[in-house]
């Protein structure tokens, strides 16, 4: 699959929901999403352009997988995203696993998400609004699709991003910008091993 997505900052909150109001999209209960992010020992995620993350949002984990980015205009990429079962414990395992690997913890990224959901031209669409501690407010649209609807998907998110009047596109990822904010450059700067709990993170 591949994550068709553009992300800008969220200057006007107000305007961004009396715009969804009026297309009668409804949103979710916001959530609060945990991510580690970890780099490979075979090679530097930070020159592939690759992303290997454990997100836990309240019991629920699963691995992401995020492969270059295809265009300059949007942030998509090849995504390949493997549930795991439920529970912290688990969440441990999964860290405990990739650094026994060779796998290096770099950071995690905690952030409330509020999702908005809505069709367009036969593609079911999230509008992301994000809080991301240390960082700031930021909106996403996305979509997964097939390799052979990417170029369609890719004129749909353009489309409602401009029908949406956002303009400060985010070309960082949350990831390099939360480094960035903790005056960390480069992954051999940050911590050596994940947090043990979500109380470390938030603290």
């Amino acid at each position: 699959m591949l994550e068709v997505e553009i992300r800008y900052r969220l200057t006007d909150r107000d305007a961004l929901c009396q715009r969804l109001a009026e297309w009668g999209v409804r949103d979710s209960s916001e959530r609060v999403e945990m991510d580690d992010y970890f780099n490979a020992p075979h090679k530097d995620f930070r020159q592939t352009d690759e992303a290997l993350r454990l997100r836990c949002v309240g019991p629920k984990n699963c691995l992401t997988y995020k492969g270059p980015r295809r265009d300059t205009h949007t942030k998509t990429r090849p995504e390949i995203e493997v549930p795991l079962a439920d529970g912290e414990e688990i969440a441990q395992l999964a860290r405990t696993f990739l650094t026994a690997l060779g796998f290096r913890y770099v950071a995690t990224v905690s952030k409330r998400r509020r999702v908005y959901r809505l069709q367009r031209q036969g593609f079911p669409i999230e509008v992301c609004v994000d809080e991301v501690d240390h960082v700031g407010s930021f909106i996403e649209v996305e979509i997964l699709t097939e390799e052979d609807r990417y170029e369609d998907a890719q004129a749909v998110v353009l489309q409602i991003t401009q029908e949406l009047g956002l303009q400060q596109r985010e070309l960082r990822s949350y990831l390099q910008m939360v480094l960035e904010s903790q005056g960390k450059q480069t992954e051999n700067e940050s911590r050596s091993s994940p947090p043990s709990n979500k109380a470390e993170v938030a603290s």
